[in-house]
């Protein structure tokens, strides 16, 4: 089976450090998920940028709905891969 890594987007660092703390107490994560700024298109000031959670699943045992729903309550989504 392909490693499978889960990129949820945030809208801002606080949510993302909290996502990235709460999703691993919720589905027990083996790996600390990464954090990422990503900085839109052509945007130099860091109030543009959302930030990714890079969640690693080599098993692909977490479920995708799930992951969803968990992170719309910080405002996020799950990006498909």
């Amino acid at each position: 089976m392909d490693d499978v890594r889960h990129v949820l987007v945030l809208p801002d660092r606080d949510a993302a450090e909290e996502v990235a703390g709460a999703v691993g107490e919720r589905f027990g994560v083996p790996e600390e998920p990464q954090l990422f700024r990503d900085a839109l298109a052509g945007e130099d000031d860091a109030e543009d940028a959302q930030w990714l959670v890079v969640v690693e699943d080599p098993e692909g045992r977490l479920d995708a709905a799930e992951l969803d729903e968990f992170v719309a309550d910080w405002d996020g989504w799950r990006e498909a891969q």
